[in-house]
């Protein structure tokens, strides 16, 4: 084997972000710094920081202080959570690793290295060498973190791999933690608490990201906000069983980790098998609203990059269900191509005997009895009127009362020979199973060969409980079956590169960084209230962009919640997101057609901004006002939202403060209305008077009714003092929203 390298200290700074990794004397990486940018070092300053973070023996240690690093480990003295847990049937169970090479963008790497973005790659073998480590730390130009490991068997016995987990360093003061909670159809529920010693663990068995998922784990200063404190956290790009931890142990040290979840006998390898984690991305900035700029930036930076010409889009599910019939579903085209829709997508219904959620789930056939010729009149009919057309799958269930189980049970998920409860009358289909997996692959590929099919939306209906391989003795397969998913999306578009597919899993139950490798838009949830999804977007946005987020307008009243919603509120909701529509609209009043006609024609002309400016959410306001928007890059301008939830009070709101523009430019502020003006408007005296002809706004009651075109001067400001002193509020009803649109003067 080959010499022990001796190691570097490297200093990587990025977009206000520096990290310091001690990887000198054959010792795994250990992050000395991950955070606010620091000057460039000499090789002595750099040297001298290293043995600086080097914590005296305490009372009743070990003699020499534990170093943890990216995989900590226990041969050091280190007492808390281990980064490998695994043995060979009992023994080795505590690995030591040497690193034998070590390399930057592909370089060996010795010595003192300061660089910009880049990445690191760690090879090393335990004392006994019967494993190799490889390690990669990776900084990415927008002050993104993220790293990986792969572990290789390199004997005769089997080694049995039980966790594998990576963790990054957080400073003392890191002592709030944020993360997240939820259930369907109310997903990402932000929940806070102290970090305190011990371990905070989230750990998620239900084989998919899940809607009650920790998302991402932050740790910061206390009270820390969107634009306020210091903040370091974690996300798991992985969309199977996983976990995120914190850990303060009592020698001082905190560490936020994370990492895929094995279940027992999952991963065994044999003599040069591998298993490789996934990656974990780690997001230091200055507020919340810093740490998601640096999600969005590394989303965004993907090849190709999503248009901001992200196209209006049509579901029909809340429209008819599994209610299919041609001449209604041509029609519903009809009249969305009218309002501007530029994409039709048919849900769940058209395939086998699915005529309710009981039957035919898997059998990815046109339904001859609903679809007599197939769907080319429905599928050319879109396409004539200059839409593109999408199509509802669920690849991964299976209903039992379906050909493909009566014809394969043993393709069904089960840990024994009984079948795992039930859920939404569904199983699972194991995709590990090669034969399973090309069935259902070639019955995809066959209708995209036959229609002209631009986009999928591929949903994910139920958790995977008991999921195993009954071919195998019903060993557990929730690894196989993520990896699969991937393999199958993979595939398939790369035979068809311009397909467009979309994330949908109970509604937003599976989104995640591992599923954005594969995917272009994600169903943020099954709720489209936009009571609900006021705060169901501002969360969702602090991992992904607003292009990726699926946000519809549906019908007055939610087919969720039963509320009752006016358009202005629910359209004024949904466009910070990839738009759409859920609605019958033959069903719509001919004063709502009109109206949405015009909001579509607002999306239109100013999604360009609304898709690609970074995210601001407002700290500050109280709990039932949310004020957020987007500011462009070069903040020449900006749209802002300030939404009422809930109550009056407080009566009035209070002054409305916008952060991230210009604070040296002057800009325009004019509240926008594109369908109607909100439910009980009193508007403050800087926003001038309407100047639509013959229409003003009751401004003597609660009660007034909205008026169509109305039109306010607004008024200039500057950038700083919309940031620090802000300005009045309108009085508006609960459950309504005031745009802005902000340009910047000259």
């Amino acid at each position: 084997m080959p010499t022990d390298n001796q190691g570097a200290v490297l200093q990587l700074t990025a977009a206000g972000v520096t990290v310091l990794i001690d990887a000198t004397d054959g010792q795994l990486p250990a992050i000395i710094h991950w955070g606010p940018e620091i000057p460039a070092l000499t090789a002595d300053q750099a040297q001298t920081m290293v043995q600086a973070s080097v914590p005296v023996a305490g009372s009743n240690t070990v003699d020499l202080p534990p170093r943890p690093s990216l995989l900590p480990g226990q041969h050091s003295g280190w007492t808390g959570r281990p980064g490998l847990r695994g043995s060979f049937n009992g023994i080795g169970w505590s690995p030591k690793f040497r690193t034998r090479t070590l390399a930057l963008n592909g370089t060996p790497a010795t010595g003192f290295i300061s660089s910009g973005a880049g990445v690191l790659e760690f090879s090393a073998v335990d004392d006994a060498e019967r494993l190799r480590l490889d390690l990669v730390l990776e900084l990415l130009p927008g002050g993104l973190l993220r790293s990986r490991a792969r572990l290789t068997n390199l004997c005769d016995m089997a080694y049995a791999v039980e966790d594998l987990a990576l963790s990054f360093p957080i400073p003392a003061e890191a002592s709030e933690l944020l993360d997240f909670a939820g259930n369907h159809n109310y997903e990402r529920v932000p929940q806070r608490g102290t970090l305190r010693t011990g371990t905070h663990l989230r750990e998620n068995r239900k084989g998919r990201t899940g809607a009650d998922s920790a998302y991402i784990l932050h740790a910061g200063t206390p009270g820390f906000g969107f634009g306020h404190g210091d903040v370091w956290a974690v996300h798991t790009a992985w969309s199977g069983n996983h976990q995120h931890y914190a850990e303060h142990v009592f020698t001082g040290e905190q560490l936020l980790g994370g990492g895929e979840l094995l279940l027992p006998g999952e991963v065994l390898l044999g003599r040069h098998d591998s298993y490789s984690s996934p990656w974990i991305y780690a997001s230091f900035g200055a507020g919340l609203d810093e740490v998601a700029h640096r999600f969005h930036a590394h989303v965004r930076s993907r090849s190709p990059r999503l248009s901001a010409d992200r196209p209006v889009t049509l579901n029909v599910w809340e429209a008819v269900y599994f209610e299919h019939d041609a001449d209604k579903l041509i029609d519903l085209a009809e009249r969305a191509a009218a309002v501007g829709v530029e994409r039709y997508v048919l849900d769940d219904g058209w395939f086998g005997s699915r005529r309710d959620d009981t039957s035919g789930l898997g059998d990815w056939v046109v339904s001859a009895d609903v679809w007599p010729t197939g769907l080319h009149p429905l599928v050319d009919r879109v396409h004539a009127l200059g839409m593109q057309f999408g199509l509802w799958f669920e690849p991964e269930m299976v209903n039992p009362d379906s050909d493909v189980a009566r014809a394969h049970p043993e393709w069904i998920m089960a840990a024994r020979t009984d079948l795992p409860v039930e859920s939404r009358h569904q199983q699972v289909l194991n995709l590990g199973i090669p034969e399973a997996y090309e069935h259902v692959k070639e019955q995809i590929l066959a209708l995209l060969a036959e229609y002209r099919i631009d986009y999928i939306k591929w949903d994910h209906n139920r958790d995977l409980i008991e999921a195993g391989n009954q071919l195998d003795g019903g060993r557990p397969g929730v690894h196989e079956q993520t990896l699969a998913f991937y393999a199958m999306l993979g595939e398939i578009r790369s035979l068809h590169p311009g397909l467009e597919v979309e994330s949908c899993s109970s509604g937003g139950a599976r989104i995640d960084l591992g599923v954005l490798e594969h995917t272009d838009r994600v169903w943020v949830s099954d709720n489209i209230d936009p009571h609900d999804r006021q705060n169901m977007l501002r969360w969702t946005t602090q991992l992904l962009p607003p292009e990726y987020l699926g946000s519809h307008i549906a019908s007055g009243r939610s087919h969720t919640t039963g509320r009752q919603h006016g358009l202005a509120f629910r359209a004024g909701t949904a466009v910070f997101g990839h738009l759409g529509v859920e609605w019958d609209l033959a069903k719509a009043p001919a004063e709502d057609i009109s109206a949405l006609h015009r909001w579509i024609a607002f999306y239109k002309q100013e999604r360009c901004l609304l898709l690609t400016g970074d995210v601001v959410r407002m700290d500050g306001h109280d709990s039932n006002v949310l004020v957020h928007g987007v500011v462009s890059g070069d903040r020449s301008g900006a749209i802002f939202a300030a939404a009422a939830l809930d109550s009056l009070y407080p009566d009035p709101a209070g002054r409305l403060k916008l952060r991230g523009l210009d604070p040296e430019a002057t800009y325009r502020v004019e509240p926008v209305f594109p369908g109607a003006t909100p439910s009980g408007l009193l508007p403050p005296a800087w926003w001038g008077q309407p100047t639509a002809a013959g229409q003003t706004v009751e401004s003597t009651s609660l009660r007034g009714t909205a008026q169509d075109g109305v039109v306010f001067p607004g008024a200039n400001f500057p950038g700083g003092v919309l940031a620090t002193v802000g300005v009045a509020s309108p009085r508006i009803h609960p459950d309504q929203v005031v745009l802005y649109r902000i340009t910047r003067a000259g």
